[in-house]
């Protein structure tokens, strides 16, 4: 199943990135298309965030990234960082 359909790994996605940033938050209140970085996004994530999730994701999935392009690309939103993980 493609990741972006698959709502328990999406609700995982998002525990893991409030658990990893010390958001204050619920991660119910994370939109799956909503941005995650950047001044519009409701979360405001920066580039310190995207180390920790990048470190994280490495041990709970064990995907290695290693591209700056590709982790601003698979981390634009919850729905493309659920389809880098699970394509298909």
């Amino acid at each position: 199943m493609k990741g972006s359909l698959d709502d328990r790994l999406k609700t995982e996605l998002k525990e893991l990135i409030v658990e990893e940033c010390d958001l204050t938050i619920d991660p119910g209140e994370i939109g799956d298309d909503e941005p995650l970085f950047g001044r519009e996004a409701k979360i405001a994530l920066d580039s310190i965030d995207a180390l920790q999730i990048s470190i994280a994701l490495e041990k709970k999935y064990k995907i290695t990234i290693t591209d700056s392009k590709e982790t601003r690309r698979m981390m634009r939103s919850i729905n493309t960082f659920a389809d880098f993980i699970q394509p298909e």
